[in-house]
């Protein structure tokens, strides 16, 4: 499954509480430290880890251009790499942990 998350840090409370609602994604990109993760950095991962292919996960990101430029930088096979898993029916819900 691939899912967004973002961790209501102070920076967060803060960009909602000024309505600067277009600089969330980018605190989320910066903010792994904190458990965040955005949909395409959850992609690469699967991607990597070969349980999505690069086709299938350029077709479910919502920004393929910032997907295809994360896979470039991101070294081959990654971190944690293992051999493709077989693909489950079904739809993943869009909603991470709370």
């Amino acid at each position: 499954m691939a899912l967004e998350i973002m961790v209501t840090t102070p920076a967060i409370r803060n960009l909602i509480r000024e309505e600067k609602l277009h600089q969330i994604y980018s605190a989320m990109q910066a903010g792994h430290k904190f458990g965040m993760q955005t949909m395409n950095q959850s992609l690469v991962d699967l991607i990597n880890k070969r349980r999505i292919t690069r086709e299938e996960g350029l077709n479910r990101s919502t920004l393929p251009e910032e997907l295809e430029q994360l896979l470039k930088s991101a070294p081959p096979g990654g971190p944690g790499a293992a051999p493709a898993a077989p693909a489950a029916g079904g739809t993943a819900s869009p909603f991470g942990r709370r």
